[in-house]
């Protein structure tokens, strides 16, 4: 696995972590702001989600991926629920990758714009995402690019972008609703259908679905001959050389799911 955060000296608000059957990514999402609302911060919230869940993933064998997101957000929400605003729109909030190997098959759940890729026997990458956030950012971002980053106009339409979290006809994330958990998207098949499995935080994923670098199978070679690192530094130098603002970048990279 790599993890790198947008720059030096700034908190990494992804997480990563696996277990002997399992993987997990986190990216944590806030605005500024939010440390008014939340005195533990983003990267908080991201590794106490992630820690949680590892935990969850492995005891809780008989639960379904989604109810397992469910009762780790219910944790994390109580940690801090005496202390900070967990019901403002602009709490921290988190996409979410996970990946289980189970009886023979793998499972998978993804929540928000973080990326579960199987890398299929049949050379067909199976991407898996949810699009409705970039779908209702889509909508905002011509409002911001017209005024000037940091200003009070543009953290007026970012929180009123977020104001769409866990709404319907909104975007779905973790946050403060273990509810939300059932709009996640989850699925499974045989291991033994698989070679390998990567989970991607959309820092991570940019290098396929934003600079087009390569395309999934590419990248799904990159990371079987170079490493995850690798990944992570190609898209460093592509945000530096089309002057695009760096995003914290994760991946956990599950090889040889066949053999397990």
């Amino acid at each position: 696995m790599a993890s790198a955060p947008a720059r030096a000296g700034r908190a990494n608000e992804d997480f990563a972590g696996a277990v002997p059957m399992a993987a997990v990514v986190i990216d944590g999402a806030g605005i500024a702001g939010t440390e008014s609302i939340c005195r533990h911060g983003v990267a908080w919230y991201a590794s106490r989600l992630g820690g949680s869940l590892l935990s969850l993933v492995a005891r809780e064998r008989d639960l379904g991926l989604s109810a397992v997101l469910a009762e780790a957000i219910e944790q994390v929400t109580d940690e801090h629920r005496d202390t900070c605003d967990v019901a403002n729109p602009i709490s921290p909030s988190a996409t979410v990758a996970i990946l289980r190997l189970s009886d023979g098959l793998v499972e998978h759940l993804v929540l928000g714009d973080a990326f579960v890729v199987l890398d299929r026997a049949d050379g067909v990458p199976l991407v898996v995402t949810d699009p409705r956030e970039v779908t209702v950012s889509r909508s905002y971002q011509s409002a911001l690019e017209t005024v000037a980053e940091g200003s009070a106009e543009y953290h007026r339409l970012l929180r009123e972008l977020r104001a769409n979290r866990n709404q319907p006809g909104g975007f779905w994330l973790a946050k403060d609703d273990p509810r939300a958990a059932d709009e996640a998207i989850t699925g499974s098949c045989p291991v033994s259908e698989l070679h390998g499995a990567v989970l991607l935080s959309n820092g991570a994923s940019r290098i396929v679905d934003r600079f087009q670098l390569v395309d999934w199978p590419g990248a799904l070679a990159l990371l079987a001959s170079n490493g995850p690192a690798d990944i992570v530094q190609r898209v460093r130098e592509a945000e530096a050389r089309q002057a695009v603002a760096a995003d914290d970048a994760t991946i956990v990279h599950c090889a040889d799911l066949g053999e397990a």
